[in-house]
């Protein structure tokens, strides 16, 4: 969280300095433990609630994992680190304009979820 904490600054610092960026991520335990959220709001990071079991609002699910497999699918690696050189060349080769698309499609499902009232059936 540090890193990507300082990402964030580096990188949109007119979000940073008034913070106004907002962190969504999904109810992994990694993602609930006690000491991120301590960590979170130390440093008063707003974070945007996800629905329980809610894969359409995970970025990872419906766009990255999917688009990462079709371009690594039916290729043999040789280790962790042939693996890695071979991901981070899939996602450097995402064009500016898809990763957008990505985003809008994001925001386009959680407005329908909130518009089905998706916090209504976790209360």
């Amino acid at each position: 969280m540090k890193r990507l904490h300082e990402k964030v600054r580096l990188k949109r610092p007119e979000l940073f300095a008034n913070n106004s960026w907002i962190l969504h991520h999904d109810n992994s335990p990694a993602h609930t433990a006690l000491p991120l959220k301590e960590f979170l709001a130390t440093k008063q990071i707003t974070l945007l609630e996800h629905p329980a079991y809610s894969p359409d609002l995970a970025l990872s699910d419906f766009f990255l994992f999917p688009k990462i497999k079709e371009i690594l699918k039916g290729r043999h690696f040789d280790d962790i680190d042939d693996i890695r050189r071979n991901t981070t060349a899939a996602l450097k080769a995402f064009p500016r304009n898809q990763l957008q698309n990505c985003f809008e499609g994001w925001t386009r499902r959680w407005h329908r979820c909130i518009a089905s009232q998706w916090d209504s059936a976790m209360r």
